[in-house]
């Protein structure tokens, strides 16, 4: 059965490796905020990542905080995953976000 608009098939554990980028996004994020480093480059030098990954990364800053709580507690769509994210464009409009995410599962 199809989900209706809004409604979405929940995961039903927490997925770790989005919880973790998720997390390591907003510490970053902190990090250039407070003036501790200047750019995602530098967090990449320090990390001893790429900065294309750094990033891409970051960009999860901008989800939608209900779409954020959804992930902290596990119940983001079943297909909502890091590797998702890695490969497609979010919308910063996070109507569009919602959009988006209802057309999970479907």
């Amino acid at each position: 059965m199809a989900a209706r608009a809004g409604e979405w098939r929940f995961a039903s554990q927490i997925d770790q490796p989005l919880l973790v980028a998720l997390t390591r996004a907003f510490y970053w994020q902190q990090l250039l905020d407070d003036g501790v480093v200047g750019s995602g480059s530098e967090i990449a030098q320090r990390e001893g990542l790429h900065h294309s990954t750094v990033n891409e990364l970051l960009r999860l800053t901008l989800l939608e905080p209900a779409i954020i709580q959804s992930i902290l507690a596990g119940r983001q769509p079943r297909c909502m995953s890091l590797l998702w994210f890695q490969r497609n464009p979010l919308p910063t409009d996070w109507v569009t976000q919602r959009e988006a995410a209802a057309g999970f599962d479907a």
